[in-house]
């Protein structure tokens, strides 16, 4: 979720440029519902979605420095996806131990990337910089027609 869907480390880093006393900007309330969604995200979401040949869910590890994570990102969801996508939101430390076909996560270890089982797309690389990449590769791998 962070840093693939919603703008984290921008949001993150201008937290800390405007108060630079806090420490960890993502302790504080409304830290993570109010980040700004990555541009076509959601919308790639809801068209892969729509597709009918994924289960899509949405995996993302905690913040420990915020308890109240875990409420905010399930609002976050419900927010940007609508609330039939919160039974799809998946809170894990450990993303290696959910199983599925594809990960689409911007780092590939240090949360259980490098366990998952399926094919892991590395959102933020050069080869998957942008959700455009992103749709193209599943539009070449399912002949997908957008």
């Amino acid at each position: 979720m962070d840093d693939v869907l919603c703008a984290y480390s921008q949001a993150h880093a201008h937290a800390i440029e405007k108060n630079p006393g806090i420490k960890y900007p993502q302790s504080q309330y409304g830290f993570f519902r109010n980040l700004p969604p990555i541009p076509n995200a959601i919308e790639t979401v809801n068209y892969l979605a729509s597709q009918n040949l994924f289960e899509v869910y949405i995996l993302t590890a905690p913040s420990v420095k915020n308890p109240l994570c875990y409420t905010e990102k399930r609002l976050w969801i419900e927010d940007h996806f609508g609330i039939h996508m919160v039974d799809r939101l998946i809170i894990s430390p450990n993303k290696g131990l959910n199983k599925g076909d594809y990960l689409i996560d911007d780092h590939d270890f240090g949360r259980g990337q490098e366990n998952f089982e399926g094919i892991l797309l590395k959102f933020g690389s050069k080869e998957y910089s942008n959700w455009q990449l992103v749709l193209k590769y599943f539009q070449d791998q399912y002949q997908l027609v957008t």
